[in-house]
């Protein structure tokens, strides 16, 4: 499998951090499908009108459809990716990131922006780290480079979401 480009990770990570489509991936893979016209109703806390862009966003992504009588369910790619922000959300709470007590919203969109910079090559006089990555602990460095290693698996999968680029999204 070939490596993803920088720019190509950080587009879908801009992506993939809307608090709208996480809440809507989330929520449909925790509950089961949502009646259209439920929406609003599912997910008070998230603006009605990033709500509709997301659910657009995902059916364009062919993250979402609507199933005939019972509403917008997940599509197999839509099902990996709330797989993806679940091992996600547990590699940050286990490393209490960003912090201690922290929202599932805000530990994915946190640890997708740590996956979507550069790897962190050993330098010749020892290995390098970023200190906002993880501890100086090897057993995280092997599940950080896990998550690398599923994310890219997944966009390799769905590569309609690293060729857009739409910033209302992460709004």
């Amino acid at each position: 499998m070939t490596t993803l480009s920088t720019t190509g990770v950080q587009r879908a990570q801009a992506l993939l951090s809307s608090p709208a489509l996480i809440r809507l991936v989330t929520e449909i893979d925790d509950n089961g499908p949502i009646p259209p016209r439920a929406l609003t109703r599912t997910l008070t806390d998230v603006p009605a009108d990033h709500l509709r862009h997301s659910a657009d966003q995902a059916r364009v992504l062919g993250l979402v459809h609507v199933q005939p009588g019972a509403g917008l369910s997940l599509t197999t790619a839509g099902v990996e990716l709330a797989d993806v922000y679940d091992a996600l959300a547990r590699w940050a709470r286990r490393h209490e990131r960003p912090a201690p007590v922290c929202a599932f919203t805000g530990r994915i969109q946190h640890t997708l922006a740590l996956l979507a910079q550069p790897p962190v090559r050993p330098s010749p006089g020892g290995p390098r780290r970023r200190a906002d990555v993880a501890p100086a602990d090897p057993e995280a460095d092997t599940e950080f480079a896990r998550l690398r290693r599923l994310l890219q698996e997944w966009l390799h999968t769905n590569p309609q979401v690293v060729g857009v680029a739409d910033p209302e999204i992460a709004a």
